[in-house]
This record gives C-alpha cells, sequence and structure tokens, in this order.
C-alpha cells in the first residue's frame, strides 16, 4: 500500500492524495513535478532512480487506507545533490 506522503520532499508543496504532479521513484520518495524536471532532473536525490506519477487513490479508499500525514524534512543539498546525479543523468533508468 502506497504511503501517500503529504509533501515534496524539496519545496514543501502540499501533495494531497488527488494532486496530479505527485511524483515517487521506487521507494516512494515523493516530490512535485516541477523539482523533478527543473532541479533533480529525474534523479532521485535518495536513491538514484527515477520517478512516475503517483498514482491517486480514490476518495472512497481513502477512508478504508488513509493517506500519511507525517511530512518528511523539505530540501535537498543541491550541491551533494549534482554530485550524485552526475553518475546517474545520462543513464537510463533501467540500467542505473
Amino acid at each position: 500500500m502506497l504511503e501517500l506522503r503529504p509533501s515534496c520532499e524539496e519545496c514543501g508543496k502540499a501533495l494531497p492524495p488527488n494532486a496530479s504532479d505527485a511524483m515517487i521513484c521506487s521507494y516512494e520518495c515523493t516530490f512535485c513535478e516541477a523539482c523533478v524536471s527543473n532541479v533533480l532532473r529525474d534523479v532521485c536525490p535518495n536513491c538514484g532512480g527515477n520517478f512516475q506519477h503517483r498514482p491517486i487513490r480514490p476518495r472512497a479508499m481513502l477512508a478504508k487506507h488513509p493517506a500519511s500525514t507525517e511530512p518528511h524534512p523539505a530540501g535537498v543539498n543541491a550541491e551533494a545533490h549534482a554530485a550524485f546525479s552526475t553518475r546517474y543523468r545520462d543513464i537510463p533508468p533501467g540500467e542505473r
């Protein structure tokens, strides 16, 4: 069951369960689409993986399986991510 984290781990933008711009990696690291494209360049700063749009959980199922309310700390160290990203950005996600 996806955790559905409530905010972008870079800029802190709210990402409610129905957010169409929420992106996740395979470990559920959660970022907004703008940060994935403009800051992270499709390389997760935590695992080196790529991102996909997070599915939207139907409202009827949120009562049974609610979204997380625990925010993760926001902010990625830009310098550290630049060095980390250099290793992965030119390698296709399936080969990282």
